[in-house]
């Protein structure tokens, strides 16, 4: 695996750029705060108003998964094996990395570590009034 940044330059490139068709690569990031994303979840959406039909989700222990170069090398990896024509990513993080439903029950995460969300909107941060 190369040490250089050559993977998240080649994935920020790709969102950055208009819709070129389907399908379509969903990359959004998931983390106990708004400075720290644990997780991503991508998933490949065939067509408009379907839902994805493949999901593959990476996460780290340390670190941010934003800057981590192998996770970026495995999703640049799985999206061109699907056909992705078209990348989009969230620009934020956008909730707790752990999934209602699955992970816990309830309205807000039991984990310490996610306190920060417990009455926050997940899509801005900002508290729910």
């Amino acid at each position: 695996m190369p040490t250089n940044d050559r993977f998240l330059k080649r994935l920020k490139k790709k969102a950055k750029r208009v819709m070129r068709g389907w399908p379509a690569a969903a990359i959004a990031f998931y983390g106990p705060n708004l400075s720290r994303a644990t997780k991503v979840a991508v998933g490949i959406v065939p067509s408009e108003d379907a839902e994805p039909l493949e999901m593959r989700d990476w996460q780290v222990e340390t670190g941010d998964v934003r800057t981590d170069v192998a996770v970026a090398g495995e999703i640049l990896e799985f999206i061109e094996s699907q056909g992705v024509l078209t990348v989009i990513m969230t620009d934020g993080i956008m909730g707790c990395p752990h999934q209602q439903g699955i992970d816990y029950e309830g309205e807000w995460c039991p984990s310490p570590d996610c306190a920060f969300w417990h009455g926050r909107d997940r899509f801005t941060g900002k508290p729910i009034q």
